[in-house]
């Protein structure tokens, strides 16, 4: 993170600690502002629009919990450090229960303010664009709780916002977990057809032959156990949209009518002799590479172009980890007042702890994590020791970086830029050029990687 230009107020009644501080963070490359005592800095706060506070707790005339108070009362939104020479948790509690980002005790390891310092100012501009964009996107654009402003979330949710105006097949790819039901009810809730029916269905939960009957009805005797006469998905969705979940798992017989019933828009229900035009958008997701399927002869290719008219891919979360505090904080929200817990939020290392778990599970596991924390935490903030997690969370997110050097054979040492090239031209060798599986591979969006090739030289 880029830290000049960046505006922090250092408040301090001991000069020669303040004069100190000033030189390292002006070395830093902070633009630097003063105030000696709570008073001036609750002043100075009113008039200037500073990134973030360094405050000393105990000075004479305003202590630094009382302006605090007043400061936060002014601009919730501002990052406030405290310093404090007493390491009491007491103090530390106090601090976080009035709204200060972390605290350290002195004398400061400099190191430490420095990182403290970048989170603080991360955490804060998270929150700002994420208002920034449920002020322009929200309000023209139902996400149905998606939340994220990734790079990588921003472009696929610009990207839904234009697919949902069409009537366009779509195939929505990602591991398990990311959210593609969610992605295709945004789909639908934003398009022509969202006063119609949004059907889902499973492929994988029901057996060949009662999804047959499931996607395209069935008449009365039509089979042992069939007492009555059944309207199929298909009928229910008409007008509408039907989502066809894990779609992989679907049985080649199935998949054969299933192709029929979109090319020829129209459905015979099981035991019945008469066509029935249907007039319904297909939304499919899965967590598999039906590229590789196709290849091995476990998907149709036919079936395969006929869904992937629009291919979506969502990114699992350890690639885009600047989402999981937006995240952590919206389900603590919603979990706290289901469970009518007064919880105010997480600790700087209960969010350090999140952000760096590797989550396997995706944004379900995250999800299970922070209402398991709600329910069984006794405190007004989630700590590290509140979150249980599926695997052993000590592998840290530098160490995983690690791991993927090392898995793709790349001399230590070698600049990251040329490693990232290599990683890119590697991937679309293995997948015979196929960009929307490179992209799906990588964890990227299909424009990055167009943009990635175009400055490698390799694609106009």
């Amino acid at each position: 993170m880029k830290s000049h230009n960046k505006s922090v107020l250092v408040v301090d009644d001991d000069d020669a600690h303040r004069t100190v501080l000033k030189a390292v963070l002006k070395g830093w490359g902070y633009d630097i502002h003063e105030a000696n005592d709570g008073h001036a800095a609750v002043s100075k706060v009113k008039d200037n629009p500073f990134d973030l506070v360094l405050m000393d707790i105990r000075m004479l005339r305003l202590s630094g919990i009382e302006a605090l108070k007043q400061i936060k009362f002014f601009n919730p939104a501002i990052p406030i450090i405290i310093m404090t020479a007493y390491s009491s948790v007491e103090t530390a509690v106090e601090a976080l229960k009035e709204g200060a980002y972390d605290y350290l005790t002195k004398p400061l390891d400099f190191d430490e303010l420095r990182l403290v310092m970048e989170r603080g100012m991360e955490h804060s501009r998270l929150k700002e664009e994420n208002r920034f964009l449920k002020q322009t996107l929200g309000d023209r654009f139902d996400t149905r709780n998606i939340i994220g402003r990734s790079p990588a979330m921003v472009q696929l949710m610009e990207t839904v916002a234009q697919v949902a105006s069409s009537d366009a097949t779509v195939l929505i790819t990602g591991d398990s977990g990311t959210g593609k039901e969610l992605v295709a009810g945004a789909i639908h809730f934003n398009s022509s057809r969202n006063e119609a029916p949004f059907i889902k269905i499973n492929c994988a939960a029901i057996t060949e032959t009662l999804l047959e009957s499931e996607l395209f009805g069935h008449e009365k005797g039509a089979f042992t156990g069939a007492y009555r006469k059944k309207e199929g998905r298909f009928k229910k969705a008409d007008g509408g949209t039907l989502f066809l979940d894990e779609i992989s798992e679907m049985h080649p017989t199935m998949q054969v009518k299933l192709l029929r019933a979109l090319q020829e828009r129209e459905i015979t229900p099981v035991g019945g002799e008469k066509d029935i035009q249907i007039d319904v958008r297909i939304v499919a997701a899965t967590n598999k590479n039906l590229v590789e399927m196709v290849q091995q002869g476990n998907f149709r290719e036919d079936l395969y172009y006929r869904l992937n008219v629009i291919e979506l891919h969502l990114p699992p979360l350890c690639r885009r980890r600047e989402d999981i505090p937006l995240i952590a904080e919206h389900f603590l929200t919603k979990f706290k007042e289901k469970n009518k817990k007064n919880i105010k939020g997480f600790t700087p290392k209960a969010m350090d702890r999140l952000i760096r778990y590797k989550w396997p599970g995706n944004v379900r596991e995250l999800i299970n994590v922070i209402e398991r924390g709600v329910i069984l935490t006794r405190s007004e903030y989630l700590d590290t020791c509140d979150l249980s997690f599926a695997q052993n969370d000590s592998e840290s997110l530098a160490d995983t970086e690690a791991t993927l050097v090392v898995d793709h054979n790349l001399e230590p040492g070698r600049p990251l830029a040329e490693a990232e090239k290599q990683v890119i031209l590697n991937t679309m060798k293995a997948t015979g050029g196929n960009k929307s599986e490179s992209a799906r591979r990588l964890g990227i969006t299909r424009n990055t990687l167009r943009k990635k090739l175009k400055e490698y030289g390799v694609m106009e």
